[in-house]
């Protein structure tokens, strides 16, 4: 791993996700970088300086490059921080929308990781942050790693990997396995039995016993777990087991599709007391 993105809007919850993207950092060598967006600014650019070009009045154009410093003092501040002394930290101030150049970066700078969280702390960047937290973790080639509150420990000893039993997930189970080598975890692989989607015991067990031996797996455990929804008994089966991860893989399904189907990753994102790393597979 070389290169870990953490969106912020300077929040209690980004701050934590920084906290977390430094731990993994520490563990596995990586480069952090801390991205801060202002956010629905139409028709503006700003060059390395700080000048703007654009039509806004002398006023907005006033009040942009004051909103422009505020953040850039905010965003040097937490990247010399000396908490974060012993990791290369970066930070990067963009304008305009915080999903596109979420994207953008991904892709640019070869992110092997995004850690963000769900909610900022206002209900507008609840909503706004909250929005942008589900269209990455639907849309994302690197995984996701959502922090929806402070982890009780950053020292992921036990974590659950929810198998929808897919070949797709074979890149997804890599990365799980790469996960497990940081923190020298415990794996619990778990089958979620639901009403309209039952599986029996023997079945799923024998399967999960041969992914788990043809991943390579050190320590794992096999589950099959019965609940109402999938991502009911997700987050009901690691708080069973007091897990402190979670892992699971999306379809990243997008337009009428999603909205009939919905996304389980998503939901478990939302609802989740514990991190969430997920990951788009092949659709």
């Amino acid at each position: 791993m070389k290169r870990i993105l953490v969106p912020t809007d300077f929040s209690k919850t980004a701050a934590i996700a920084l906290d977390t993207a430094a731990d993994v950092a520490k563990r596995s060598g990586a480069e952090v970088v801390l991205l801060h967006v202002i956010e629905e600014v139409e028709d503006v650019n700003f060059n390395t300086d700080g000048q703007i070009s654009s039509g806004l009045s002398g006023e907005e154009k006033l009040f942009m490059l004051k909103l422009i410093e505020k953040s850039r003092k905010q965003l040097e501040r937490v990247v010399k921080d000396p908490k974060y002394a012993d990791i290369r930290l970066s930070g990067e101030l963009k304008l305009g929308s915080a999903f596109n150049n979420i994207k953008d970066i991904i892709v640019d700078q070869k992110v092997d990781l995004v850690v963000m969280g769900s909610a900022g702390h206002t209900k507008l960047e609840e909503m706004l942050i909250g929005t942008n937290t589900e269209k990455v973790v639907r849309s994302s080639r690197s995984p996701v790693l959502v922090i929806n509150k402070k982890p009780a420990s950053l020292n992921f000893k036990n974590i659950v990997y929810a198998t929808a039993m897919s070949k797709d997930e074979e890149v997804f189970s890599r990365i799980v396995k790469r996960t497990q080598q940081i923190y020298n975890s415990t794996v619990h692989l778990v089958r979620i039995n639901t009403p309209g989607d039952f599986q029996r015991d023997t079945v799923v067990k024998d399967y999960m016993e041969k992914f788990a031996k043809k991943l390579g797996l050190k320590s794992y455990t096999i589950n099959v777990f019965n609940d109402l929804t999938i991502e009911e008994g997700i987050i009901r089966f690691a708080d069973h087991i007091d897990a402190e991860l979670i892992a699971m893989a999306t379809h990243g399904r997008t337009g009428f599709a999603h909205v009939l189907a919905g996304s389980v990753a998503e939901e478990v994102v939302s609802h989740a007391k514990r991190p969430v790393l997920t990951f788009v597979v092949a659709r």
